[in-house]
C-alpha cells in the first residue's frame, strides 16, 4: 500500500512537471500550445527526440489538425514517454567523440563556419535560424571559435539531475 501511494505521488509530481512545462508555452491560457512548441517542451523535460520522433509524437497528440495540442492529450502521452525513458540524452562521451571526429586537427574547437556546414548538411539538418541562435550563444567572441568541450558541458549539465 505504501508503494502504491509513493507511485501515485511520483505520477502526480510528474504530471505537475509536465503541466508546468506545457503552461510556459500556453500563451492564451486555454490549455493549448502551438504544435511547433512540442519539441521545445519535450527538450525542456529532459527528452532528446529526433525530428522524426517529434513528428510522430505530435501526430498522436495533435490529431485534430488544428495546429494546436491540448493539454489533456499531451499529458498522458508525455507521462508515458517520461516513464519509459523513451528519448534519453546522448552520453557526454559520445558527444565528445563526435566533435573529435569533426575536429580533424584536434584543436579543441571548431570555427563557426565548420560547425554550420556539419550541422546544416548532415543527418537532421538545422535551420539557419537554429544555427544563428546556437552560434550566438556558443561562439567565443574574441577568438571566433566554438570550444566544443565547453559546449558539451552546457549540453550535458542537466543529465546528472
Amino acid at each position: 500500500m505504501a508503494e502504491e501511494k509513493e507511485s501515485e505521488e511520483n505520477i502526480s509530481a510528474l504530471h505537475k512537471k509536465i503541466t508546468d512545462a506545457f503552461q510556459l508555452f500556453d500563451y492564451d491560457s486555454n490549455k493549448t500550445v502551438n504544435i511547433r512548441e512540442i519539441g521545445t517542451i519535450m527538450y525542456s523535460l529532459g527528452c532528446f527526440p529526433s525530428q522524426a520522433d517529434i513528428r510522430e509524437f505530435t501526430a498522436k497528440v495533435g490529431e485534430d489538425f488544428s495546429g494546436v495540442v491540448h493539454l489533456d492529450k499531451f499529458l498522458p502521452a508525455m507521462t508515458k514517454v517520461l516513464l519509459e525513458n523513451r528519448f534519453p540524452p546522448i552520453p557526454r562521451s559520445k558527444l565528445f567523440q563526435a566533435f573529435k571526429v569533426l575536429d580533424k586537427d584536434q584543436k579543441g574547437y571548431l570555427k563557426p563556419e565548420e560547425l554550420t556546414k556539419y550541422m546544416m548538411e548532415k543527418a537532421e539538418p538545422f535551420t539557419q535560424e537554429e544555427m544563428d541562435e546556437m552560434l550566438t550563444a556558443h561562439t567565443h567572441q574574441k577568438e571566433n571559435v566554438i570550444h566544443y568541450e565547453k559546449l558539451i558541458d552546457k549540453l550535458t549539465s542537466d543529465q546528472d539531475m
